[in-house]
């Protein structure tokens, strides 16, 4: 059985136009009725790339859905239904929301959970989602997990049209939310959290040259949001996934700029960003995991757009790694126990970097290519600032690195730059 990848633009239109019910086509509206805080339970949100051997999210999620007793559901809505995938009699290679949902079913009662089960709801089974049975089936519960795929999918499945309420079963989970449950979700699953003006596709260097575009679009390089948004289960800042190993900061970037918003967090693959108190003024998180959270921070960001291009000046990068905390309410990055400030012992320049947010056009790409540049400039004392560029030009951006007061690097071993504190970001056309 393959998870899910994220499916093409075209294939995503064609299910849409062959479901008649999917008139939430339409970007949703802003203006959403407001939706109650979920104080009581957590989230434990993925940035895609979930191995199977991950145990420290797992258990987490388990963990937190009541241990040995737990119950999760699992939605996998995001995936293309069984009627559009070639494969869906091959257990060895489907991948479409019904075996998506029996794959991680089962990891999660290897695991150890009491019981998990798929929640029926896809594109083939809209209808569902307002169904009394699965309702029932949903406040049997304790914890769910949305799958990967495509986010635009959770919002034709769950939401009702362009005025993006709830569905009876989406009211449900955040009933239980507010309980206590915990709502994971990887890639997909973790974008779907997010409130006003959640991404719904774009590249870096396109979203710098172009700006952003409210709306969902076939071109997967074009800069597109919902306005209206996902579930709206954390509030405190834009969601974005796959980060590191995409090139996705600038995007990221680009999005908060245009839209008003000063706060990202940029979730790194088979990493987790877990959130208690979510949507409240009071979310406070930590990260598990094998990589990290970028938390990028607008406050003082100024933004110009000349003739040259596009430029932005006094954003700031904070890199969490494991067992780091973040209060939201404070902007206090919190480094685990056990690290303590790096102080730089190499006296080796930054080395150059001609792809800072890893292009498709690349052939030599790398992935964390941005992380790579910024650590690399917090071991060194031979510089405080470095720069790094987009592969592509027309115009070609270049991206400014700086150590300002205020800025700190943490480390457990004494020598490697882990966890990063507010290291300042500038992006500029050349």
């Amino acid at each position: 059985m393959t998870v899910s990848a994220r499916p093409s633009r075209r294939a995503l239109a064609y299910a849409c136009a062959t479901a008649v019910a999917l008139a939430v086509i339409a970007v949703p509206s802003a203006q959403a009725a407001p939706r109650a805080a979920a104080t009581g339970g957590s989230l434990v949100l993925v940035g895609g790339g979930l191995k199977e051997d991950n145990a420290e999210v797992y258990d987490e999620i388990i963990k937190r859905a009541g241990g040995p007793g737990a119950r999760i559901g699992v939605l996998t809505a995001a995936s293309v239904p069984e009627s559009q995938d070639p494969d869906a009699g091959d257990p060895d290679k489907c991948s479409n929301s019904a075996c998506n949902g029996a794959y991680y079913a089962s990891l999660f009662r290897k695991y150890g959970a009491a019981d998990a089960q798929w929640i029926p709801i896809d594109l083939d089974h809209i209808d569902n989602a307002d169904s009394d049975s699965v309702v029932a089936q949903v406040d049997s519960m304790t914890g769910f997990f949305f799958g990967g795929g495509d986010q635009y999918r959770y919002v034709t499945t769950l939401l009702h049209g362009s005025a993006h309420t709830d569905s009876k079963v989406l009211a449900a989970i955040r009933a239980k939310l507010a309980r206590g449950a915990v709502v994971a979700g990887s890639s997909a699953g973790a974008q779907i959290a997010s409130g006003p003006d959640m991404v719904t596709g774009g590249d870096s260097y396109r979203a710098l040259r172009d700006g952003s575009t409210p709306g969902y679009f076939e071109d997967p390089a074009r800069l597109g949001y919902l306005p209206g948004g996902g579930f709206g289960f954390l509030r405190s800042g834009l969601v974005d996934t796959h980060t590191g190993t995409e090139g996705r900061e600038g995007r990221a970037l680009r999005l908060a700029a245009d839209t008003g918003h000063d706060r990202v967090y940029a979730l790194d693959e088979n990493t987790a960003l877990v959130v208690d108190h979510p949507g409240t003024r009071r979310e406070d998180v930590t990260v598990l995991g094998t990589n990290g959270v970028a938390v990028l921070d607008l406050r003082g960001a100024r933004v110009r757009d000349g003739r040259a291009g596009w430029n932005l000046s006094g954003a700031r990068y904070t890199y969490l790694t494991d067992g780091d905390r973040y209060d939201a309410l404070h902007r206090r990055p919190l480094p685990a126990s056990g690290k303590h400030p790096l102080l730089p012992g190499s006296t080796a320049p930054v080395p150059a970097n001609g792809d800072v947010f890893r292009s498709t056009a690349d052939p030599a790409g790398l992935p964390y290519s941005f992380r790579t540049t910024a650590r690399a400039l917090a071991s060194t004392g031979a510089q405080a600032t470095a720069t790094a560029t987009t592969y592509e030009s027309g115009p070609r951006f270049r991206v400014t690195f700086a150590k300002r007061p205020g800025f700190s690097a943490w480390t457990s071993d004494g020598s490697t730059a882990q966890t990063l504190i507010g290291m300042w970001i500038a992006v500029a056309p050349q």
